[in-house]
């Protein structure tokens, strides 16, 4: 009787993981057959699932052949993090997991960013200690580096310390001739086996090194393995398309909508809307609909899926999709009819959400805005401006009050609201560097924040309280000791003292209001938000610290971002078609969120080494700073007229023996007493910008 019970079970990866979770044991493929009753080919199906759970790290093969759950071996999957020592941190793909310390001699030749299976092998102060037991994935697949001559045999030496081999050469396409020291791009071709050097294929020379953004911007593309053009099949599917059948849409072309977005922008998600009467107000937020076109599992799809998001450089982008999408059939462009998913929400006069609804529709904005073009009108009232957008205006000033009531909501949750401005790099009509300067936040960029926060958070609540599939964007809250780290911070500047409020995002939200418009703004705004946890992508709902939200989303731009893109399939599938598997959601949440920060680190070290660009003819130069950053080894100056952040080394300080006080922020002389701490002012001059090695260092002037 037994049998005949399980020999209904279907034969499906999450049925695999019940039978072992019932069993409690590491079981062999013969048993799984019998369990299952297979045919043939069935049998062949259980192979490729097994597979599958093993490249997952939900199951571990053993010696022996047989398998077992990775978790019940203590066995942990997660991502590689490598530091300039030789040691490493596995980052658990599990939540609530601390990351696992692995000493250099457990490495078992894994590269930096490698999806791999370690063994906890002791806890040690509260620190978990492991080895390496399996390399699940390799995700290095370029190599940057040096070149070097030894032994007969060229070899490469990465430019990146946190990899610590030597790669050989055995394939070079450059015809040049090449001497020590050349700057170079390599294909991994092999990964080290045992005391083996790992071996590569140069594909690129940097011939006079990284002299321009250009050059820059494709170290950066080989360096992070950045996907290039699309595949032509892919290209092919994206010019096939056209705008299909519109009859199972609501018609919205009435409606005044229009998109905001800034001057450069050529891809448009969004457009908006917004009504007043004596009850209130009624947002529409329009997101065009880009899963009418990008099929389940088409070319497109799966080109998108790996990319994850679309990647924003100085003068280039390398989109999600091909622009024949991007820009143009799912770009919300002035004038022209477009299918889009449209939330209609309605508050009260004082901004209380009293309704939604949502729908497939097909609209057509009748002006495309710059956030420029915005704060004119409503904020500077410029009449000039205003007489141009004459038709609009009704429209915007109804924005800006909605807006505002939006914004005076979310500070009263507890909503932290960060202003960190970004470099913009201004070039020139040859691509040269002409300034970096910070970006201006305007009220007009949080007012299209505020609207796509409120159509990201219906949307959330709705999928939750329906039970349907989605892909959740969440925020813990920071650990209590970087709390008491930021307190201990507060206290070592001269700025209001405040007793800490009720709740941790209250506390850091009155400590931003503080700073606000002081000298310390800026990096006090950085350290909080390098205290936070970084926001991820999961299945499962655990609110947005952040955002003080109890459920939140990415819905607002299908076009740039794949997890947008699946909660748009999740609402319009509704309870009839569940589109994603739970199991499906949770590996996809891991590799979007994986994707992210791999661009993350792309874009942060573009800026880097553009900013250390910028300063090679400014060495010798003087400056007035800021010090942003103390550590152990010197400090960090951000200079006030220029966007650019450089490293003073103790090495550099030769006046006294300085002493590095953690708990104060500070480094301090053991004969003078000077100080130097957070948020001092200094005089500094340039003494090195070696775009190449990423390195700029100043000296106190």
């Amino acid at each position: 009787m037994k049998k005949k019970k399980s020999q209904t079970l279907e034969l499906t990866d999450h049925n695999l993981l019940k039978v072992f979770n019932r069993e409690k044991r590491p079981l062999d493929l013969q048993y799984l057959e019998s369990i299952f009753s297979l045919d043939r080919k069935e049998k062949r199906e259980l192979k490729r699932l097994l597979r599958h759970l093993v490249e997952r790290g939900a199951l571990f093969r053993l010696k022996n052949s047989m398998y077992g759950i990775a978790e019940e071996l203590n066995l942990v999957t997660g991502t590689m993090w490598c530091t300039k020592s030789g040691n490493g941190f596995v980052m658990p793909d599990k939540e609530n997991m601390r990351d696992i310390f692995i000493p250099a001699r457990f490495m078992k030749n894994a590269f930096h960013g490698d999806t791999v299976m370690a063994r906890v092998d002791q806890t040690f102060r509260g620190r978990k200690e492991g080895k390496i037991v399996r390399i699940i994935k390799r995700n290095t697949h370029n190599i940057i580096g040096f070149t070097k001559y030894q032994y007969n045999s060229l070899y490469i030496i990465p430019e990146d310390s946190r990899y610590d081999n030597y790669f050989k050469v055995t394939k070079n396409r450059i015809k040049d001739e090449m001497g020590d020291g050349e700057l170079v791009a390599a294909v991994i071709t092999r990964f080290p086996e045992g005391s083996e050097n790992p071996e590569c294929e140069i594909v690129r020379l940097f011939k006079n090194g990284l002299n321009n953004t250009a050059a820059i911007t494709t170290f950066v593309e080989y360096k992070y393995n950045l996907p290039g053009s699309f595949k032509r099949s892919t290209e092919a599917e994206a010019n096939s398309l056209f705008m299909g059948d519109t009859e199972d849409r609501v018609d919205l072309r009435h409606l005044s909508h229009v998109t905001i977005d800034g001057e450069t922008a050529k891809d448009f998600d969004d457009a908006v809307y917004v009504e007043k009467d004596r009850k209130g107000y009624t947002l529409y937020v329009s997101i065009a609909d880009v899963s009418a076109y990008v099929a389940m599992d088409s070319r497109l799809d799966r080109e998108a899926y790996e990319r994850g998001t679309s990647i924003y450089f100085p003068g280039k982008v390398l989109p999600m999709l091909p622009k024949a999408l991007s820009n143009g059939l799912c770009s919300i462009n002035p004038d022209e009819d477009k299918l889009a998913l449209t939330v209609q929400i309605k508050f009260t006069r004082n901004g209380d959400i009293v309704d939604n609804a949502f729908w497939k529709s097909i609209i057509k904005s009748t002006r495309r805005l710059t956030y420029r073009e915005v704060e004119k009108t409503i904020i500077d009232k410029d009449r000039a401006t205003r007489k141009v957008l004459k038709p609009l205006l009704t429209g915007l000033d109804h924005m800006a009050e909605l807006a505002s009531l939006l914004m005076d909501k979310r500070k009263a949750r507890g909503s932290l609201d960060f202003d960190l401005p970004e470099p913009e790099v201004l070039l020139d009509i040859e691509g040269g560097i002409t300034n970096i300067v910070r970006t201006q936040r305007l009220f007009s960029h949080q007012l299209i924040e505020e609207f796509m926060v409120a159509a990201n958070e219906a949307v959330a609540r709705y999928l939750r309280d329906n039970r349907l599939p989605a892909m959740y964007r969440i925020h813990e809250p920071p650990e209590r000791e970087k709390i008491r780290d930021i307190e201990r911070l507060m206290y070592t500047l001269p700025i209001k003292k405040m007793k800490s409020p009720d709740g941790e995002a209250h506390f850091l939200q009155t400590l931003l209001a503080n700073v606000r418009d002081t000298d310390y703004e800026f990096f006090v705004n950085r350290v909080l938000l390098r205290s936070m946890k970084q926001a991820r992508y999961s299945p499962v709902n655990k609110g947005h610290f952040g955002l003080a939200s109890e459920c939140y989303l990415h819905f607002t731009s299908p076009i740039r971002r794949y997890p947008d893109l699946i909660c748009h399939r999740s609402l319009k599938g509704g309870h009839r078609q569940k589109p994603y598997t739970d199991d499906a959601l949770e590996a996809m949440a891991t590799h979007l969120s994986e994707r992210e920060r791999v661009v993350m680190e792309a874009e942060r070290e573009l800026e880097d080494r553009i900013r250390i660009l910028f300063m090679e003819d400014k060495v010798g130069g003087v400056y007035q700073g800021i010090i942003s950053h103390i550590t152990s080894y010197g400090f960090y100056v951000e200079l006030n007229e220029i966007f650019v952040e450089g490293l003073v080394l103790l090495a550099d300080l030769t006046n006294d023996y300085y002493h590095f006080e953690e708990e104060k922020f500070r480094l301090i002389g053991r004969r003078t007493r000077k100080v130097f701490r957070i948020g001092d002012k200094i005089t500094i001059r340039v003494a090195k910008a070696d775009t190449a090695a990423n390195r700029l260092h100043f000296v106190p002037a």
